[in-house]
């Protein structure tokens, strides 16, 4: 019996020799980590010789300055220094300046122009308030004749239309004069016509001339006068 146990617990050995083969994985993080490391260490005198190509390109560039600017003398460095002083003042002084006249005009813009929708609710009844009634028609057609005599244009026929107001207070008289003038006569008195009535509007100019050297023209003029009601 206890041979047989002495055989047993010495064929129990082998078993426990082949422990140490299960830590061999544990030693592969370690050999990356240590792999990293000189990779990390290896990247060093690269990035160590790149600044110091850096620094050395600023030593030499400040003495290429210094060197240029030698070489102005005495009067190119006042000069530089002007402009220097003249660019500090430029940008501390004149570009605030400058932004305060943008805004001041802005604000004299606004101040000078009101709004368009206010200045349009006040400027369209004063308009129509200074049409003429049809009961001052004949008035206007009197002003009518007085600056085609002005003009040098007889007025012999005239045909008028009345054309009631179909939506709003505005009606509308159509004026029309056949005359025989010269071309500049005809201009003046158009000018003359809606100079001196303001209700009314050119609606109709047909000019005819039967040879190129006439100056005496057949035209057919046609006025709108704008009429309120009363």
């Amino acid at each position: 019996m206890r041979l047989e146990e002495q055989r047993q617990s010495h064929a129990a050995v082998p078993a426990t020799v082949q422990a140490p083969a299960a830590l061999a994985p544990v030693t592969a993080p370690v050999l990356a980590g240590a792999d990293a490391m000189r990779a990390a260490v290896a990247t060093l005198p690269g990035r160590t010789s790149a600044l110091a190509r850096a620094q050395a390109a600023a030593s030499q560039l400040v003495p290429q300055l210094q060197y240029q600017i030698a070489r102005l003398g005495a009067a190119g460095q006042a000069g530089l220094t002007a402009l220097v002083a003249a660019l500090v003042v430029a940008v501390s002084t004149l570009l605030p300046a400058h932004h305060a006249l943008q805004a001041l005009s802005a604000e004299l813009a606004r101040a000078q122009h009101p709004s368009a929708a206010a200045s349009a609710d006040q400027a369209i009844p004063h308009l129509v308030a200074s049409f003429p009634t049809r009961a001052q028609i004949p008035a206007v057609i009197g002003q009518v004749v007085t600056q085609a005599k002005a003009a040098g244009v007889s007025l012999d026929v005239g045909r008028y239309v009345y054309t009631p107001a179909r939506s709003g207070a505005i009606a509308r008289y159509d004026l029309e004069f056949p005359v025989k003038a010269s071309y500049p006569d005809i201009r003046s008195f158009i000018n003359r016509t809606l100079s001196a009535v303001p209700a009314a509007a050119l609606n109709k100019l047909h000019v005819e001339r039967k040879a190129v050297g006439d100056q005496v023209v057949n035209a057919n003029i046609g006025f709108v006068v704008f009429v309120r009601s009363e």
